[in-house]
């Protein structure tokens, strides 16, 4: 949730200031995975077993893919 602010505000600032900043699929992005997260954290909180532990798999795979291809590449 904080990377997806962070990267909004980015497009906000670099829109008001005429410099280019991230563009709407970036945007489009991290909501989608921060949506995706934050249901499967909901999922591995309330779960317990196998369930639990392939939602905690989906929360750092999801993570780790975001970061991998909106902030390293």
């Amino acid at each position: 949730m904080v990377l997806t602010l962070v990267v909004i505000g980015a497009m906000v600032l670099g829109n008001d200031r005429d410099f280019p900043g991230p563009g709407v699929v970036s945007i489009t992005w991290h909501i989608v995975t921060a949506v995706a997260v934050v249901i499967a954290q909901v999922i591995a909180d309330r779960r317990r077993g196998f369930v639990s532990f392939a939602a905690s798999v989906v929360v750092i795979g999801l993570t780790g893919l975001l970061l991998w291809t909106q902030w390293w590449t």
